[in-house]
């Protein structure tokens, strides 16, 4: 059902002519919405209130309002938060519970002229790697739906790939942006922690959780991060830095860009057809004028044990406020307060989510703290002293980034470790605090989507916009 689908910047100059009219666009995509209905993107559309945002910007622009993002199609990500709008984060806990205000990124987006169309399915709380995890069922991969879309972001990815929406917004812990990017075939980009406010994300791991894009171009994931990047005196994580115009110096010319390329990234546990077409996008990289190396990045082995130590860990504090007595889902016909706490807990929260609670318990409880919280804090550290020291050789690393392409709904829902280790090549980025950019590459024998990842320095998005440029449509 996939076939090539106009970005915004293709579009913005009829939208602004009044041809199509946003609201005769919006009208359109609710119509496709309902006609691809069973891939299951969606948790909750908002019919009404998209055709009156329309309208209003509609408006504006006969008024000759500078709306950088006039009549774009967004879709959410269902744990960021919309005022007087369902913000279910894929859970049956907060299934019908309603948001009292807008995060952030969301009231920059419509500032700029942005629709919103609909919140879009996820794994539960941002806890999965296919979107197999939610409340709501499963979400499937437009390009073949006998496989997952990848996760927990899955349905902002299939929004966009199935152009159900021009992009939308994710959230990345540990590369929930960049999987389901890879395994259907959009561009998704995790900003530098703090680049971009978490104000209004729902948290899962607040050291970890990063908003971020899903779109059909280089040029789109710069626009919209250029609209949502930037300070926020409500998000104390919030970084006080300039925002560069991404947009303005987009440039092909990588002359002398200096790329490496991780030896642990590269090993057989790689699919073959993966390190073929990397290998084809390098080439032409070098062929351009870019400085290719090896390197390494020597605590890799220790990623995945230290990602779900940590992350597990500040779920287990994030999530405790679900019990049942201020807010969301309560169990009916309770004994007593503590057979409350524990039915709405158990009955609220899905086995992914009850699973990674308890091993965050675990990890912070006494007698435990020192051998698994502490050590993975030291090892978080190391990680980020790796990139520290390869980021003083080169400008930008190169890595696949998932070992595989999109694998089968079921065939690793019942193996949370083979599940987890479709995140290797990704949580660093959330462990060092880095962007990371996953850009389309080819597809493989079986026409599935192929990514390749790229990771910069903190605050310089900007490089691997430029990288990405360069290769997009080479």
């Amino acid at each position: 059902m996939i076939v090539e689908q106009s970005d915004y910047s293709s579009l913005r100059n009829g939208i602004l002519n009044g041809t199509p009219s946003v609201l005769n666009l919006v009208s359109d995509y609710l119509k496709r919405i309902k006609e691809y209905a069973d891939l299951n993107a969606y948790i909750t559309v908002f019919d009404e209130w998209a055709q009156e945002q329309a309208v209003e910007v509609d408006q504006k622009i006969r008024g000759n309002k500078d709306l950088p993002l006039a009549g774009m199609i967004l879709s959410i990500k269902d744990n960021i938060c919309i005022r007087n709008s369902r913000v279910t984060c894929g859970s049956k806990m907060l299934g019908e519970f309603s948001s009292l205000y807008d995060a952030t990124v969301i009231e920059r987006l419509r500032d700029a002229g942005a629709v919103i169309i609909g919140k879009t399915n996820m794994d539960e709380f941002a806890m999965g790697s296919s979107s197999e995890n939610s409340h709501f069922g499963a979400v499937l991969n437009p390009r073949n739906t006998d496989y997952v879309p990848g996760g927990s972001s899955g349905g902002s990815a299939v929004a966009v790939a199935a152009d159900l929406a021009i992009a939308a917004l994710g959230s990345d812990t540990g590369g929930s942006i960049r999987q389901p990017a890879a395994y259907t075939g959009v561009y998704g980009f995790k900003p530098t922690y703090g680049r971009v406010s978490r104000y209004g994300l729902v948290a899962f791991a607040s050291s970890f959780d990063q908003i971020g894009p899903f779109a059909r171009s280089v040029y789109d994931t710069a626009l919209l991060l250029k609209t949502i990047s930037g300070y926020d005196l409500s998000d104390s994580t919030s970084v006080n830095l300039p925002v560069p115009d991404y947009t303005g110096n987009l440039t092909r010319d990588i002359a002398n860009i200096r790329i490496g390329l991780p030896e642990e990234y590269f090993t057989q546990d790689l699919q073959e057809n993966i390190r073929v077409v990397i290998d084809k996008k390098i080439q032409h990289l070098r062929e351009n004028g870019a400085q290719i190396e090896k390197i390494s990045l020597p605590h890799t082995e220790y990623n995945i044990a230290t990602y779900y130590i940590l992350t597990t860990a500040e779920a287990s504090s994030n999530l405790a406020r679900y019990d049942g007595a201020r807010y969301a889902y309560r169990a009916d016909n309770v004994a007593d307060l503590k057979d409350m706490y524990t039915r709405s807990r158990s009955e609220g929260f899905g086995e992914e989510v009850k699973r990674r609670i308890m091993l965050g318990t675990y990890v912070l409880s006494s007698g435990y703290y020192e051998a698994y919280y502490r050590k993975a804090q030291k090892a978080r550290r190391l990680v980020k002293e790796d990139f520290d020291k390869a980021f003083s050789r080169v400008d930008c690393i190169i890595t696949p980034t998932s070992p595989t392409t999109a694998f089968r709904l079921g065939e690793k829902i019942e193996d949370p470790l083979r599940m987890y280790l479709s995140d290797i090549y990704t949580t660093s980025a959330n462990l060092a605090g880095i962007p990371g950019f996953s850009i389309p590459a080819e597809t493989d024998q079986n026409g599935l989507p192929i990514g390749m990842q790229l990771l910069g320095k903190q605050f310089d998005e900007q490089t691997l916009l430029n990288v990405a440029y360069a290769l997009e449509n080479n």
